[in-house]
């Protein structure tokens, strides 16, 4: 194998693992454990690979939810000022196997308003 190749399959191998550690595998979520969560929303973040939101419950539990990628949340209805801090959203959705206190959405109720994520 040639310097090149070998420098080549390096760089892939490194553009590889970096992309996949931004990425949340849906199996490290416990399906068998249906979380339904109200809180109010501490902060979030409207982006991809998911958007997800930090929700705090009134009694100061806070939890980590990991929503859809930003594409599939707008073609859903679900804009990026609608899950704004100070906002309040219900999840229904499994918690993360290894991750306290970390959640995937199933499903979100916005202001009486219910949007399937997956």
């Amino acid at each position: 194998m040639t310097t090149f190749h070998k420098l080549f399959l390096a760089a892939f191998i490194l553009i590889f693992a970096a992309f996949t550690s931004f990425h949340h595998g849906w199996g490290n979520y416990d399906q068998t454990k249906v979380l339904d969560y109200t809180g109010t929303i501490q902060e979030s973040t409207y982006e991809n690979p998911h958007a997800s939101a930090k929700i705090k419950d009134d009694k100061n539990k806070v939890w980590t939810v990991i929503l859809a990628p930003t594409s599939r949340m707008e073609a859903r209805g679900v804009k990026a000022d609608m899950i704004k801090k100070g906002a309040t959203l219900q999840v229904v959705g499994y918690p993360h196997k290894e991750i306290k206190d970390e959640m995937r959405a199933e499903r979100i109720v916005i202001n009486g308003e219910k949007y399937e994520l997956r």
